[in-house]
């Protein structure tokens, strides 16, 4: 029995009359139905007819059945469909040979054998003539044709396209060129042709009819180039349009796959989750009080949610702690419409700006129950980075990029111990433990924060109570990247600046900061530079959502050659490590390990200091270190969360008093945003409009800086891009790397209250 394969020619398939015939139906064929009937089919690699699929469209077989039937094997599935059937032989590379006078042989190699038997000598070499043509027509076929019938589009094939590509880009060149020519010389010979009617004497017309043949000339060989352009340009759409098409589709059908599968998997997690929930009895204590368990996969502090399977909607933690009335806001009974106050949002800030005079504030408005349909906003951001997708405030966290950056500054105190440190080796432990301090305020905070507008700032002035002072401004757009600078009079300055990058991979959220965070000590001038991990949040569709960290950051001393390699393990489901585990190891610039470093990234950080014996190396001395608890010093420690912080967005103390409204700041202070006062306050539809029209206005002041710059480059006149305000982009001397500078003037402004270089941003 013999296929025909829809993506090389004709193919054998197994089955047939018994004894490896062919059927008795499929009579002998008259020379002329090889070459005649089925040649064309198998050239063009569409196959033979059958009793069930009929000949190709467009294509007349005659009275008598063509030699071919389908394969017997059928495909196991739908995806298979655009692919070979099983128990099919590729003609391309398919050996054929004649075992003797009747039969012969068809295989690919070993993997498939076909004996074939035909009644005579005569009708087995026509049968095998008409397969050698048709696996040269083939092999023609897979050499010079782009519809191979290779459904996957590999790097060869993009190539291809890409060089297709610029072809076509070329003829198009090529008739825009003819066009010009062909209207130039359409003019020119209209003008001639006007004198030549104008003309009277017969004398005169000799030299006008020769001027307009030329021209005539000149026009039908432009016209003929044109043609030939044009034909050359559709050869080429209609060779490659169907793989186009074919590639297209084959995309749009595996986005579609992709899709439905996701959501498939999202409502077996969901009924799995709920199953496990439902066979697993909480303690009461444990309902109410939610402690800091270490399994990140399990549901903590009471969020159980209702999620509805057909509709997917998801739910925040309810809330348990009712809210205090000093907050002066109370969420309506269906808490989906927030506040409504016939206080001013202007009022409601110089009251507050009144009130934050005395002491700091220990709490914010608690969080709404807002319902959301989750998958159907997540669906579409499948890839995609996240900055540049537009997304509602129920997301969001009250505060913006620039504070969560200031947040790092909350275990200032190590850099001040690291200050007073004597030893540059043990000044790296510190400065090492501060790295690590600046993620655990992010182990419940599972909310994004907003992302600043173009020349927002944010100042942090802790100079009487903490001795530092900290400023962060909105540089650039696109890609969104923050500068921070912080001095301190204890003898330290932190420098940074911080692009974020994210993607949304479907099951979890990968951000990854890029940019180099400096730290230079004044007394000693010893000067360290790291980077920051990548931050993933698990569990984006169904489930309770939790934040891990991973990978390796390299702190150098630039100074001593000094250095610590810290190591963020990630979370394993099978392994034994506590969850959250962070090693470290310094080192001299000899590569001698003097001291390990051993935590979690979100509870402490512990230091041992390596005691090396004569023949001793860094190896083998630092399991002893471990055992030595005598010899262990506590780094840091994590400062316990607020009460209630659970309603708050899980704020720490300081990430409490950021936003809260201050006098005296800049008009483009992150304190001012106006939809993120809202989102505070719980009016988050409010917020939600007010988020649009601010990010409106950025997109239409950015337009307005494209086109001056586009009339700039037309006109030759020097055209100044976006520089921000207060910070300027410099080549670091110890890195080599361009980055924006604090370069002075905004605590002078503040102290005069002159903020006329500020823009309008809110």
């Amino acid at each position: 029995e013999l296929s025909a394969d829809a993506g090389s020619g004709y193919t054998a398939g197994n089955g047939g009359a018994p004894g490896g015939g062919c059927p008795g139906w499929m009579s002998p064929l008259a020379p002329g139905d090889v070459e005649g009937e089925c040649q064309p089919a198998l050239a063009a690699g569409l196959g033979m007819p059958s009793p069930l699929r009929g000949p190709p469209e467009g294509t007349s077989w005659g009275s008598r059945p063509c030699p071919s039937l389908i394969a017997a094997s059928p495909c196991r599935s739908k995806a298979e469909m655009g692919h070979t059937c099983r128990g099919t032989i590729n003609l391309a590379t398919a050996n054929i040979t004649v075992e003797d006078s009747c039969n012969f042989i068809i295989s690919n190699g070993g993997a498939q054998t076909y004996h074939l038997k035909a009644s005579s000598e005569v009708e087995r070499q026509r049968w095998v003539t008409a397969l050698e043509l048709a696996k040269a027509k083939a092999v023609k076929m897979l050499e010079e044709s782009d519809d191979s019938g290779d459904e996957s589009v590999s790097q060869t094939d993009k190539t291809e396209l890409q060089n297709t590509l610029r072809i076509l880009s070329s003829k198009v060149e090529d008739l825009s060129t003819c066009n010009d020519l062909i209207a130039k010389h359409g003019t020119a010979l209209q003008r001639s042709l006007s004198e030549l009617e104008a003309l009277r004497l017969p004398p005169d017309s000799t030299d006008k009819i020769k001027q307009v043949n030329e021209r005539a000339t000149l026009f039908r060989i432009t016209s003929n180039a044109m043609i030939n352009a044009c034909r050359d340009f559709m050869l080429l759409a209609q060779t490659h349009g169907k793989k186009w098409q074919k590639s297209l589709q084959q995309e749009r059908d595996q986005r579609i796959r992709l899709e439905e599968t996701l959501e498939q998997l999202a409502k077996q997690h969901n009924h799995l989750e709920r199953a496990f929930r439902g066979a697993t009895v909480l303690p009461a204590s444990t309902a109410s009080t939610g402690g800091s368990g270490k399994d990140l996969c399990c549901p903590a502090k009471g969020d159980l949610s209702d999620e509805d399977d057909d509709n997917n909607e998801f739910f925040d933690a309810p809330e348990i702690f009712p809210m205090p009335d000093i907050m002066g806001h109370k969420r309506t009974g269906s808490n989906i419409s927030g506040t409504s106050s016939d206080i001013s949002l202007d009022e409601q800030y110089k009251h507050q700006v009144e009130d934050t005079k005395k002491e700091k504030r220990t709490r914010i408005p608690y969080k709404p129950n807002y319902s959301l349909n989750l998958w159907s906003i997540m669906k579409n951001c499948i890839g995609k980075e996240l900055s540049k997708i537009p997304m509602p405030v129920n997301f969001n966290e009250p505060l913006s990029m620039l504070q969560r950056l200031t947040e790092d500054l909350e275990y200032h105190d190590l850099l001040d111990r690291a200050a007073r440190c004597e030893s540059s080796l043990e000044q790296l432990c510190y400065v090492a433990a501060f790295t690590v301090s600046s993620y655990s305020t992010t182990v419940f905070r599972t909310s994004k924060p907003f992302n600043p507008l173009l020349g927002e700032t944010f100042e942090l002035d802790r100079l009487e109570e903490n001795g530092y002072r900290s400023l962060c401004e909105q540089v650039s757009h696109h890609p969104p990247a923050a500068a921070h600078h912080a001095d301190s009079k204890n003898g330290w300055t932190l420098r940074q600046e911080i692009k974020i990058t994210s993607k949304f991979r479907g099951k979890y959220l990968s951000i990854m900061p890029l940019g180099t965070i400096h730290c230079v000590f004044h007394s000693s001038g010893h000067h360290y530079t790291w980077k920051k991990v990548t931050t993933t949040v698990h569990n984006i569709i169904v489930g309770k959502l939790w934040i891990d960290q991973s990978g390796e950051i390299e702190i150098v001393n630039h100074k001593t050659g000094d250095k610590c390699i810290l190591k963020f393990v990630p979370y394993s489901y099978f392994s034994r490590d506590v969850a959250r585990k962070v090693t470290g190891e310094v080192m001299d610039p000899s590569g001698k390990v003097h001291f390990v470093l051993l935590g979690t990234w979100d509870e402490k950080m512990d230091c041992y200091k390596v005691q090396l014996g004569t023949g001793d190396n860094g190896a083998e001395a630092r399991p002893r270190a471990h055992e030595a608890e005598d010899n262990r010093v506590l780094l840091w420690k994590r400062n316990p969360l607020p009460k209630y912080a659970e309603n708050m967005y899980y704020f720490s103390e300081l990430a409490l008093t950021l936003n809260a409204p201050e006098n005296g700041t800049a008009p483009t202070d992150s304190r001012r945003r106006p939809d993120q006062r809202l989102m505070e306050n719980g009016r988050w539809d409010e917020a939600n409009a007010e988020k649009q029209r601010l990010e409106e206005k950025q997109r239409l002041s950015r337009k307005r800086r494209e086109a001056e710059a586009a009339r700039a480059t037309e006109d030759g006149t020097p055209y100044d891009p976006y520089k921000p305000l207060w910070f300027e982009r410099k080549k670091d001397p110890v890195t080599q790397e361009l980055a924006h500078v604090y370069k002075g003037g905004y605590w002078e402004s503040k102290e005069k209250q002159d903020w006329s270089l500020c823009p309008d941003i809110f």
